[in-house]
């Protein structure tokens, strides 16, 4: 069962969208300032952090070379991979792409940003093994379209292992730093090396191989989707309980402070008025704690797991309109997104697809007979 099917279409699709769709915004808010933040001109210098990626043996390709040139290429790949991993063109390959821009950035200058961005560090790596592009992607309509003769595949797949192989070559005996643990260039080539292998037995293979190849993706999605899913209740868990031993959130004040900083005041008036309340602050913060440390306790009951999800995304689009912080909130809706019913999904795509293209309605007794195909399961 485990391996039947891949669970979580319409949920993984949703957090793809969501967490490349805030990078990307991200990466565009900052195109004025991308020097200052990652590039050459930041305070955070090059030499400086080469120093901190030779002690954590992180990975950035922005520390192969000193270049502006080469800042402005890696940034411009970062950009293009968030377009094109939102839209869901050759997901296999952008995915993996994308991590390599996320990593690429953040590691450079650790000190930029906030915890959103620990959010989207992590899940540009789940993302890349899931197989998020079964629907509302452009795979997905041009799966659906037949099984042409693709030629754009292996031309992808060869320049990745050119570029692959100039990475390698960069990095090992070198002494440049950024290339990360020896292990992290074999599962690169290890990907690589899968992508080529997949295309192959889809073209040539006979039926029994490919089912093979098809349960393996399936049970490499489906641990992925459950990692994910880990990660949020263990976000959640631990912001909550973290907050319990705080003495401002134990007398319901701790949200009085940050309404009084400039810093995250984007409407004072607003902020000014809601600090005004002490019953307002105390309801928010008591209610942020409750709703954080319950989460992870309610995932076996869906209709109490459904409301406090929609009570964690208002919170969330509260964050990032008193606060200013919109990117940290798009980062944790994504997040959140995982555990959205697949039948209210399926209905916002509908009503999105007859908006757009004036695509009727599917029937119910259509959709039900879809439903009873897929297994129920956390997520949906």
């Amino acid at each position: 069962m485990v391996s039947a099917a891949a669970l979580g279409p319409y949920q993984s699709a949703v957090v793809r969208i969501g967490f490349a769709g805030t990078w990307l915004f991200f990466l565009l808010r900052e195109l004025p300032h991308r020097r200052e933040l990652y590039g050459p001109d930041g305070p955070w210098s090059w030499h400086l952090a080469g120093r901190l990626v030779a002690g954590n043996h992180a990975f950035t390709s922005l520390l192969w070379s000193s270049s502006t040139l080469w800042f402005e290429i890696v940034y411009a790949l970062a950009v293009v991979s968030s377009a094109l991993l939102m839209l869901g063109w050759r997901t296999r390959t952008v995915s993996v792409v994308f991590m390599i821009g996320v990593l690429s950035l953040q590691n450079r200058s650790v000190f930029v940003g906030d915890g959103g961005d620990n959010v989207i560090h992590l899940m540009a790596i789940y993302l890349v093994f899931t197989r998020c592009a079964q629907v509302w992607s452009l795979d997905a309509r041009r799966a659906a379209r037949g099984a042409a003769r693709d030629r754009v595949g292996p031309v992808l797949w060869a320049v990745c292992g050119l570029a692959l192989l100039a990475g390698t070559w960069r990095t090992s005996g070198s002494g440049v730093s950024g290339g990360g643990e020896w292990w992290l260039w074999v599962v690169f080539w290890g990907m690589w090396a899968v992508q080529g292998l997949w295309w192959a037995a889809g073209r040539f293979a006979a039926a029994e191989a490919r089912a093979l190849l098809d349960v393996l993706g399936n049970l490499v999605h489906n641990a992925a989707m459950v990692v994910i899913m880990a990660e949020v209740c263990l976000i959640y868990a631990t912001a909550g309980w973290y907050k319990i031993q705080g003495s401002r959130w134990q007398d319901g004040t701790a949200l009085f402070y940050p309404l009084k900083l400039d810093y995250f005041s984007p409407w004072p008036e607003v902020s000014s008025l809601l600090g005004a309340s002490g019953v307002i602050v105390m309801l928010l913060t008591y209610g942020t704690v409750m709703v954080q440390v319950a989460f992870p306790f309610t995932l076996f009951n869906r209709r109490v797991k459904n409301v406090l999800l929609v009570a964690m995304m208002l919170e969330h689009a509260g964050i990032a309109v008193l606060l200013g912080l919109p990117f940290f909130s798009l980062a944790m809706i994504a997040a959140d997104a995982v555990f959205l019913p697949t039948s209210f999904l399926r209905r916002v795509g509908a009503l999105a697809g007859r908006w757009r293209q004036g695509v009727r309605l599917p029937e119910r007794s259509r959709q039900r007979a879809e439903e009873t195909e897929r297994p129920r399961t956390l997520v949906g």
